[in-house]
């Protein structure tokens, strides 16, 4: 049975997430765009448990990697997960749900002012 990345020390992270990345390099190169996609999101997994999760607060609010002019507002943190909203750069709610978690991996900049 495998291990969580929870389990993991921070030197089994960082050797999880190269192996990763040259797994989804290699798909990549064959083509193989679900696979590929595969391993983008277990990368972002591993990276998020190498985080601190205290530096992210409720309220704050934060740039999506990957999606510019996109911001993520928290309303509350779940672990590894920020629970919130995306909004637009004038503070609307521009989310599908009413509420959706993202792995702090993918918060960028925090945004200020």
């Amino acid at each position: 049975m495998e291990k969580r990345y929870s389990q993991y020390t921070s030197q089994q992270l960082h050797q999880e997430i190269s192996e990763l990345t040259e797994k989804a390099r290699k798909a990549e190169q064959m083509g193989m765009v679900n696979e590929y996609a595969v391993y983008q999101r277990k990368i972002l997994m591993a990276k998020a448990y190498m985080m601190d999760t205290s530096a992210f607060k409720r309220g704050e609010v934060y740039e999506v990697e990957g999606d510019p002019g996109v911001r993520f507002k928290i309303d509350y943190m779940n672990g590894i997960f920020a629970w919130g909203s995306r909004i637009d750069q004038a503070g609307n709610s521009i989310s599908e749900e009413e509420e959706e978690a993202l792995p702090i991996s993918l918060l960028g900049e925090k945004v200020t002012g």
